[in-house]
């Protein structure tokens, strides 16, 4: 079971599918710098700036950088590329305590007028930014003249002691188990699976379990802007990257430098607001998929709504002699959507499904499944549930999600059904609670933060950027509008956002708040 919302790195996503105003910068011209159901910091975390409380031997440890290596997911880049392990604690509330490593990667800035080292996350939760920043790095070419280009593996995900938890044969086989239930058994197997599935995360992640929530990430990230040397964190965040630059940006107001959150997650939505608002998000751009090829949206979605329940009753023959059931076709119809370059395939997918071939819709399920040629899966959706559900509280009981299920329906015959049923399935009977309703994103004194968001995004509608640059903030949040399609702004095509974007983390140009890029 995967969650539809998950990260899908905005570089790669077609490689999937296919196998003016400024104002004055609050860091100075050239940025260089000197030298409650709410979550925010508590005892357990430590204070809001706890590096002088920090041990030497974290704050002045020294990286070893050397030449990277191929992962299992990725091949080693060139020679520009240089990778380290960075020492952080285990516990943030016992920072003497027990270290883990965190996999760092880095190019150094090509240019001689340095400002700094440009720290990305590119979201998920459960993104390895070692195996996506070399692939990125042509998308912010213009940045990399006087930014190091910096990226991690945050704790819990790949090189970083990644969470693996169930086998390729297991996750294929789970493929079966119907994520939108119709009868008591499907329910039980349903259920069933969510609970093998946190005991597979809890065996194999053991001590890690409870250490590896978006507040410990952000302040790894501080750690990592020290023993990297610089005064002030300038960072790029997208998508999930959003909601980690916020709560660093609460915990560490006074250290923020020149933050880019693209692809804005909701901080004021809980579990089923998360739920509600991709609903709409994915109906939005499939509404507008619909409109491109020419059909009416409604009676569009419909036929695809029927072609999924006939799935359902019946998977499609595929030509790998797989089936394609009901929420693999769910699947492979959410991947094009992620970027208006898809849109053909989705085209051909569909017609084809109607033909009674599901191979298609399968290879697009796949490459959002991380699944190759071979039958290897990827674990994003498995670092992303650990990660998630320590940070979510909420827990719908399968009772609640019935009531709700009807709402989540017509608000889309075609996700709604999925992203409900999700509500329950995705933290149920997890074995460690999580901490809090939504995260806590207030930075007041912090630096003006862009915040960019896009009409047309499925997976972070873009409500939430103008909700996300409140709770930074007066005077922090500054909202940056792309009316554009598919997920995440930056780099999509649209002169106005780049060369804003720029201007800001090059030059410090913060732009006028409500700045609308057509």
């Amino acid at each position: 079971m995967a969650r539809i919302a998950r990260w899908t790195a905005l570089g790669t996503v077609a490689a999937l599918m296919v196998a003016g105003c400024s104002s004055t910068s609050g860091d100075g011209e050239d940025g260089k710098g000197t030298g409650n159901a709410r979550a925010s910091a508590t005892a357990s975390s430590g204070s809001s700036d706890p590096a002088s409380a920090l041990p030497a031997s974290l704050t002045s440890q020294k990286l070893d950088w050397g030449r990277c290596r191929a992962t299992s997911d990725s091949p080693a880049p060139g020679s520009d590329w240089q990778c380290a392990t960075l020492k952080v604690p285990l516990d943030w509330s016992k920072p003497d305590g027990k270290t883990i490593g965190l996999a760092l990667i880095r190019t150094k800035a090509r240019g001689g007028d340095r400002i700094g080292s440009l720290l990305f996350n590119f979201g998920g939760p459960g993104g390895s930014g070692v195996s996506m920043m070399p692939s990125y790095a042509s998308t912010v070419s213009p940045l990399h003249e006087r930014y190091d280009l910096v990226s991690w593996d945050p704790r819990g995900v790949g090189g970083s002691r990644g969470i693996r938890c169930r086998s390729d044969k297991d996750i294929e086989a789970a493929e079966s188990v119907d994520a939108t239930p119709d009868t008591p058994a499907e329910e039980q197997a349903y259920f069933k699976d969510a609970t093998d599935f946190g005991k597979g995360c809890q065996k194999a992640a053991g001590e890690l379990m409870a250490h590896v929530s978006t507040t410990d990430t952000a302040r790894d990230m501080d750690l990592m802007r020290q023993v990297l040397g610089d005064a002030k964190m300038h960072y790029f965040g997208i998508s999930y990257g959003t909601e980690l630059g916020g709560v660093y940006a609460h915990l560490f107001p006074k250290n923020v430098g020149r933050m880019i959150l693209d692809a804005v997650v909701d901080p004021s939505a809980d579990t089923v607001g998360h739920a509600e608002n991709q609903t709409r998000g994915f109906q939005r751009a499939l509404n507008d998929y619909l409109k491109s090829t020419g059909q009416d949206p409604e009676r569009g979605t419909q036929k695809i709504a029927d072609l999924l329940k006939r799935i359902d009753a019946d998977p499609l023959p595929t030509s790998s002699g797989r089936k394609l059931t009901q929420t693999l076709a769910v699947t492979g119809i959410v991947l094009p959507l992620y970027s208006e370059s898809g849109w053909p395939s989705l085209t051909s997918a569909l017609d084809a499904a109607e033909e009674g071939d599901g191979s298609e819709l399968l290879a697009l399920a796949d490459g959002y499944n991380e699944r190759d040629a071979s039958g290897h899966y990827g674990t994003t959706t498995h670092s992303q549930r650990v990660i998630s559900c320590l940070d979510d509280k909420q827990r719908p009981t399968l009772e609640e999600t019935e009531k709700l299920l009807p709402e989540f329906e017509k608000i889309s015959p075609v996700f709604g059904p999925f992203l409900g049923w999700d509500t329950a399935g995705w933290c149920h009977d997890w074995p460690v609670a999580g901490q809090h309703d939504s995260p806590e994103v207030s930075a007041p004194g912090a630096a003006p933060i862009l915040v960019v968001g896009n009409t047309g995004d499925p997976a972070t509608p873009y409500e939430g950027a103008r909700r996300m640059a409140d709770e930074l903030g007066k005077d922090v949040g500054v909202v940056l509008t792309w009316r554009g399609e598919g997920h995440g702004a930056y780099g999509s095509g649209s002169d106005c956002v780049d060369s804003t974007v720029n201007a800001y983390l090059l030059r410090g140009t913060v732009p006028r708040d409500g700045k609308v890029c057509s």
